[in-house]
């Protein structure tokens, strides 16, 4: 909304308009609680859970005048507008886009390096953040002043947006710039589990010593960071939050676009963390399929399991494990209610327990990422022992209990 001064006309009323300084506060008073309350109707209107990019009130006016870095890919999104596009509509200066794995429209394989490129659409240059590149270098960031970080996560360990967060947050330290997370909902928010890494295990798959599921928002995550001063030399960051708008803990509803290729519904983000160990053994997880992440499988367990699928190439999974090969397995379901009620109690151990017993080479059935994802040896060793869930569950608990008085000191939204 503008306020227009016309001056044009020499006469009384001009006269006493320009004189008037009472009648010329008393309009723009009236205009700016006008522009508020417009601004606060279409939050308030605003029902269910959304990403903080739905705010516009808490960060366009924080933005203006402002050269603007982007952190994003196609998840930053919002009522079907790129939050990049969305802040060009209100020619806020954004002058360079970077990007983590999976790249600027989330298409690249999981461990694939690409390369600096240039957005067709705008022009702007896109500064890859993955592969021997994951921290910002001061050239990256010269004549920024806010970086914007708008990314999907899905609110486990090993998914590498919060240890691009962690880079990125370093890197805006050391070379003052600041700092803006806009928050998105959670999707394995609603729990906390899994083992605590060992700092010994660190890796870009596992930065700090958090269970698998630490139940937090990236706002929130990158909060403990600084707080908690895991990230280097972040105490002087200038770091903003946008909030969630509607959002607690407890939230299970879908709300997100697929963060990656290989994780396109919903379902498949709620089976996630369980699932994803198996990246660290013989079986495929079903990428190069319809259903990556909702099923397990190796060509080694025919017999043992009636359900099957074969891997071939497609978006997203150029070289898939056991290509052209039928492999034997389970399929975990697509109904997100079943599976969410299923983590009720935590992360789901029976699916690796039950394939580690029927697979006949047991001795090769790990490999060494498995001890990365897991973040210790300990979780290895206890299959290979014969545990039972409960009993390895049990020995996560003096880790979790100590890792949850941490998380709380952090929480923006009510706890589950």
């Amino acid at each position: 909304m503008h306020l227009y001064y016309f001056d044009g006309l020499v006469s009384a009323q001009h006269f006493i308009f320009i004189k008037n300084k009472t009648m010329h506060r008393f309009i723009s008073l009236c205009a700016f609680f006008c522009l508020f309350a417009t601004l606060c109707m279409a939050k308030s209107n605003i029902k269910s859970p959304a990403p903080g990019e739905a705010d516009t009130a808490a960060y366009y006016n924080m933005l203006r005048g402002k050269k603007i870095g982007l952190l994003i890919n196609q998840s930053a999104t919002y009522n079907d507008t790129l939050l990049l596009d969305r802040l060009m509509q209100q020619q806020i200066m954004v002058v360079k886009i970077f990007v983590p794995e999976h790249g600027f429209r989330g298409t690249e394989d999981a461990g694939t390096e690409f390369g600096n490129s240039t957005d067709k659409k705008t022009g702007l240059p896109i500064i890859s953040l993955y592969g021997k590149h994951k921290k910002p270098t001061q050239e990256d960031l010269q004549g920024i002043d806010i970086l914007v970080y708008d990314l999907q996560d899905v609110g486990v360990r090993f998914y590498t947006y919060v240890s691009t967060l962690q880079y990125c947050m370093e890197a805006c330290a050391e070379n003052k710039v600041s700092l803006v997370v806009m928050d998105r909902l959670n999707p394995n928010g609603f729990y906390v589990d899994g083992p605590v890494l060992d700092t010994e295990n660190r890796s870009f798959v596992g930065m700090q010593p958090v269970p698998i599921v630490y139940g937090m928002t990236a706002g929130e995550y990158a909060l403990m960071l600084k707080g908690e001063q895991w990230s280097k030399n972040t105490d002087g960051l200038d770091l903003k939050v946008i909030k969630c708008l509607n959002y607690t803990h407890k939230t299970t509803v879908p709300g997100y676009l697929p963060p990656s290729p290989n994780l396109r519904t919903w379902a498949s983000l709620i089976g996630y963390p369980s699932m994803c160990l198996f990246e660290g053994t013989k079986l495929s997880v079903g990428r190069g399929t319809d259903s990556p992440f909702l099923q397990f499988g190796a060509p080694e367990l025919k017999g043992s399991y009636k359900y099957s699928f074969t891997p071939t190439v497609k978006k997203g999974a150029t070289k898939p494990l056991y290509e052209n090969k039928t492999c034997y397995g389970f399929y975990i379901g697509n109904n997100e209610k079943d599976l969410i009620k299923k983590m009720s109690s935590g992360m789901y151990l029976q699916w690796i327990l039950n394939a580690y017993n029927k697979y006949p080479d047991k001795e090769h059935f790990f490999n060494d990422f498995f001890i990365k994802l897991a973040g210790s040896k300990t979780l290895e060793q206890q299959i290979k022992a014969g545990k039972t869930d409960k009993e390895i569950k049990a020995s996560w608990q003096p880790k979790l209990n100590t890792f949850k008085v941490i998380r709380k000191k952090y929480l923006l939204y009510s706890d589950f």
